[in-house]
């Protein structure tokens, strides 16, 4: 599965990054392709490419906030959830969000 995301906290700092961190470790040991922009107090960085979104089978935003640029996802599978669950249970969360894509 090819997967992007968007992470983006309340504040901006430590939940964006370690939401970041989570969503990659949790795809990869699935085996699955995952790109993650971040927006915090810094700024957009690891910005999403057109061609990451096109080629993408789901968009998973964890967000606890409302992001810039949603509208390049027009289209597209949209997954939302707060920051807290894919920093708790990464694996479990992807998981999910494959078998609902499976099934439908």
């Amino acid at each position: 599965m090819n997967i992007v995301c968007v992470a983006a906290c309340t504040a901006g700092i430590a939940h964006t990054y370690i939401a970041r961190e989570k969503l990659i470790k949790g795809a990869k040991s699935l085996g699955h392709n995952i790109k993650v922009e971040t927006q915090g107090t810094i700024g957009t960085e690891n910005e999403l490419l057109a061609e990451d979104i096109a080629n993408a089978d789901v968009v998973i935003l964890a967000v606890d906030v409302k992001i810039n640029g949603e509208e390049r996802f027009k289209n597209k599978r949209i997954v939302r959830v707060k920051t807290e669950i894919v920093i708790k249970s990464p694996v479990q969360f992807i998981e999910k969000v494959q078998k609902t894509l499976t099934t439908a």
